[in-house]
């Protein structure tokens, strides 16, 4: 007996996901069917009438004559305010609006009929049949229209249920809130269970019959995740999980709840709907970053039908470049990088992005004069994106000379390369390190920005002949980029541990990966050339946080499953990080997000002459006096925690 009742549903489940959940009743059926209904209740009307108000009708053929004007003018009114072309289970007011309006419409036409063929009824049964008339029929599609819904969603709770959906509770009660729950209706793998406020004002409230609960103690939310069988707590935005990652968020991880986001419409970029599915939160989630926003119109004006150089292609940084360059129009996208795998790997990823657009690999280096010129001769791009560099700072302690020569003479030869061959934009990626240095690595970016900066001024004032745009990036650390310290995080939790910080006070600025090419592209587009460009990075994260709260997304207690241990500072590295962002020392751009800085200025002919130097003091691995030059040439840089604090 059993059996067959477990048969039975599971017939009418499967009848329910393949039919019912996604097309309820055609637009043709509905419409019918409230042509029925109408007709319906215009008959019900007559013979009420009939017996309890004792009315005598001409001849029963007025009373058909009343259905088929019933069903016309229903059907003239209907088309009319589109009444039937309705999805049932996602109906609105509205759409009881539009019912309304066709009643009305079609009772404003039995009233014209009667005006012009008299009846022997006279004018105050006519106004009586009327106005019965519209309130039966009223109420009768309405009543139909919630039937629809009420045994809509009993089948879909009965019958259409899945085994391993995951019940979930909706964080806050918006609008977002409330549609999420539609957008997840015919989802196979989540059940929304209720609804789970930050306020307790709308405690033991209900939307659409689930309830709304707020959790002022852990133990309370233990007992609701026993009681509903609860799998996970669903974020409709970031911004809303940034408010509860000590809150909610805390709990969640505590029992080993998921904690889920799913992006708003908005955010879906292009057709990509990966965009658009249920997720578990990262770490990016909680960083307190409001979305960025940025001028299509102009990225695209100004890429559109260019050929691109993009140096270090094979990079976080210039990998995503070249991925975000595919929306944009252009005609050519040069890969250039001396990593031979990845820059392979990349280029089959983008081909099946995009398979009509022309991609071509180059392996090179950038402190190789010869294949420089090979590629600007044969290609002549017209933008250039220079995102080659040695960035590691540690690294670079110990290797001051492979620094310079990649990141100084290296960005010195492509600027070079960039006015010879009539290049419209060449854009550095630079750092916030360049930014009152401690490193190697710092100083050897803030060398590259002034000798891109003298460059671009000696165009202006004549000294050099070209018309090449100068940009120069500034930004912080990017998530997820190739050695941060989110990967290494992640890698040290799965071993169970421990995680490293520096020092417990440090802290740095944050952006992902995606936001920092959007504001590059989007800093190419607006700058007037000749100007170092800085991105507004939010607030700074305490990296000691940052390892505890990706510690509890990970399910465990922070200092009790997996220990943070402090093993002290780096060579060249900063508790706090600069990226010259206050009103004093930057000028605002049209974009809120990017200023340009104020910064000392370089004659071109003293910085050449000083790259000459560091130049061959690097080719001659004489690393005291290429430190004590570098001091020189940038006054500000004074060595943190380095074996070079003695030279000054």
């Amino acid at each position: 007996m059993s059996n067959n009742i477990l048969k039975k549903k599971g017939f009418f489940s499967n009848l329910f996901s393949r039919y019912l959940s996604k097309r309820y009743l055609s637009i043709r059926v509905v419409f019918i069917l409230d042509l029925f209904l109408s007709t319906l209740s215009s008959l019900l009307v007559l013979f009420l009438a009939e017996s309890v108000l004792k009315i005598q009708y001409e001849s029963n053929s007025f009373i058909l004559l009343c259905c088929i004007l019933s069903f016309v003018f229903f059907g003239i009114a209907s088309y009319i305010t589109k009444s039937y072309k309705v999805i049932i289970r996602h109906s609105t007011l509205f759409d009881m609006f539009k019912i309304l309006f066709s009643v009305i419409l079609k009772e404003l036409l039995f009233v014209l009929f009667l005006l012009l063929v008299p009846n022997n009824l006279g004018f105050l049964v006519n106004l009586y049949l009327v106005v019965f008339d519209f309130l039966f029929t009223f109420i009768i599609l309405l009543t139909t229209r919630m039937l629809m819904l009420v045994v809509y969603y009993f089948v879909r709770e009965h019958l259409g249920e899945k085994k391993d959906c995951i019940n979930i509770l909706v964080y806050g009660t918006s609008d977002r809130s409330i549609a999420t729950l539609t957008r997840l209706g015919d989802s196979t793998l989540y059940k929304v269970v209720g609804f789970v406020s930050p306020n307790d004002f709308d405690l033991d409230k209900r939307i659409s019959s689930h309830k709304i609960y707020h959790f002022r103690s852990q133990q309370e939310f233990n007992n609701t995740v026993i009681k509903l069988g609860l799998g996970g707590i669903l974020f409709t935005s970031e911004i809303e999980a940034q408010k509860e990652q000590n809150g909610l968020i805390h709990m969640v991880s505590e029992v080993g709840v998921k904690a889920l986001l799913i992006p708003s419409i908005d955010t879906i970029e292009g057709s990509n709907l990966l965009h658009y599915r249920v997720r578990e939160i990262k770490i990016e989630d909680l960083l307190g970053r409001s979305e960025i926003k940025i001028s299509l119109d102009k990225i695209k004006e100004n890429l559109h039908g260019r050929c691109i150089l993009v140096t270090g292609a094979a990079g976080s940084i210039g990998s995503e470049l070249c991925r975000q360059l595919l929306g944009y129009g252009v005609s050519r996208i040069i890969l250039f990088d001396n990593a031979e795998t990845p820059v392979h790997n990349l280029r089959l990823e983008l081909e099946d992005s995009c398979p009509g657009l022309n991609f071509i690999p180059l392996i090179g280096d950038v402190r190789n004069t010869k294949r420089l010129d090979y590629v600007f001769r044969k290609y002549r791009p017209s933008i250039v994106f220079h995102a080659a560099a040695y960035k590691h700072v540690p690294l670079m302690e110990e290797n001051p000379c492979e620094a310079i020569l990649v990141n100084v003479i290296g960005s010195k030869k492509v600027a070079d390369k960039c006015i010879e061959y009539g290049v419209e934009k060449m854009v550095m990626i630079s750092t916030d390190k360049a930014v009152n240095p401690t490193s190697i690595m710092g100083c050897s970016k803030r060398l590259a920005e002034i000798y891109i900066q003298s460059l671009g001024l000696a165009i202006n004032n004549g000294t050099v002949n070209g018309h090449t745009k100068f940009i120069t990036t500034r930004f912080g650390n990017v998530l997820g980029s190739n050695g941060s310290v989110i990967p290494r995080f992640t890698a040290q939790i799965e071993r169970g541990g421990p995680v490293t910080v520096t020092d417990p006070r440090i802290t740095r600025y944050f952006m992902t990966i995606p936001e920092a090419c959007r504001l590059v592209m989007e800093a190419s587009a607006i700058s007037e050339g000749n100007q170092i460009v800085v991105f507004d990075m939010g607030k700074p994260v305490k990296i000691v946080d940052l390892a505890r709260n990706m510690i509890e997304l990970a399910g465990f207690v922070p200092d009790k499953d997996i220990k943070i241990v402090f093993t002290g500072l780096r060579p060249g590295e900063k508790l706090y990080e600069e990226i010259l962002s206050t009103a004093e020392n930057t000028i605002p751009t049209s974009h809120e997000l990017i200023k340009v800085a104020r910064v000392r200025q370089y004659d071109y002919n003293d910085v050449n002459t000083v790259f000459e130097q560091i130049k061959s003091l690097a080719n001659d691995v004489n690393i005291p006096e290429l430190v004590k030059l570098m001091k020189q040439t940038v006054p500000e840089f004074k060595s943190n925690n380095s074996d070079f604090e003695i030279y000054c």
